[in-house]
């Protein structure tokens, strides 16, 4: 059961930094910007959908294995999955709406979009250490 948590939490990691360091530039640099946020508005519910279901996997994983050394691995996990899911179902609906609104030309929208585009980031980036921390330290 613990090589099998540990195993989707690499998954996890893998995916966490594959996303933002290769899929993300690449949108950017070859579609036009419409076609770029159209293709990521389509992307980001089911990288955090895959988020969701790895990290609860290994959290239940972890708790079945009844290991006393697994307990902090287990509260991330769980924390991972409830935050990003958190972030698909409140934060995201949010941010899109105020990018539709900032490209409407409305300016106070632009400004909730980039507060909330760089809260999600720094979501994203506590569970990343957060993860790292389990996995390697």
């Amino acid at each position: 059961m613990l090589e099998l948590a540990n195993a989707l939490v690499l998954m996890l990691l893998g995916a966490m930094l594959f996303f933002p360091s290769v899929v993300a530039p690449v949108v950017f640099t070859s579609l036009p910007e419409a076609q770029a946020g159209a293709f990521l508005r389509s992307m980001f519910p089911r990288y955090y959908a895959f988020m969701i279901a790895l990290s609860l996997i290994a959290a239940l994983l972890l708790l079945v294995a009844n290991d006393e050394s697994a307990y902090q691995a287990t509260v991330v996990c769980l924390f991972v999955g409830v935050s990003t899911l958190w972030v698909r179902q409140w934060l995201l609906p949010r941010i899109n709406a105020a990018r539709d609104a900032q490209l409407a030309g409305d300016a106070e929208a632009g400004r909730r979009f980039d507060r909330d585009h760089k809260l999600s980031v720094g979501v994203n980036m506590v569970q990343l250490f957060l993860l790292v921390g389990i996995q390697f330290v």
